[in-house]
């Protein structure tokens, strides 16, 4: 099966990946998502009177336990390989072809924390390898 027509296939499971446009297994994370993003400046507006600092960190495609089991799972429904269903269908539209790890998302929280003034505050990082910029 040619590149493009296995990342075409692989778009069309139920992989936890980030994606640009929603689809309706994922309507609740999404909903959930711009309600958290859209509830963050009000509260920065009203925590900023007293010098507290709002901010949102999205993170991009982690691999967590229920990925890594999703893995074996969705590869199968294109050429059974795990690793081309990793780089095509979950990491193919980041910049890096990496997942986001906990360590990526606590230092961008400790960046948020340890930030020095109220320049920051109301802001939403999404933590992706790049993710965002295609």
């Amino acid at each position: 099966m040619a590149r493009s027509a296995r990342s075409q296939a692989a778009r069309g499971t139920s992989a936890q990946r980030p994606r640009k446009e929603a689809s309706a297994p994922k309507a609740p994370y999404v909903a959930a998502n711009h309600a958290i993003r859209g509830i963050a400046r009000p509260i920065a507006k009203e925590g900023d009177k007293n010098a507290l600092h709002t901010n949102v960190i999205g993170e991009g495609c982690c691999k967590t336990l229920l990925v890594e089991k999703q893995i074996p799972e969705q590869a199968k429904d294109i050429d059974g390989s795990e690793k081309n269903f990793v780089n095509e269908a979950m990491l193919d539209e980041t910049e890096r072809k990496a997942f986001t790890t906990v360590e990526d998302v606590a230092n961008v929280a400790l960046f948020f924390a340890s930030f020095p003034n109220n320049a920051l505050t109301g802001e939403s990082i999404v933590v992706s390898h790049g993710w965002r910029m295609g």
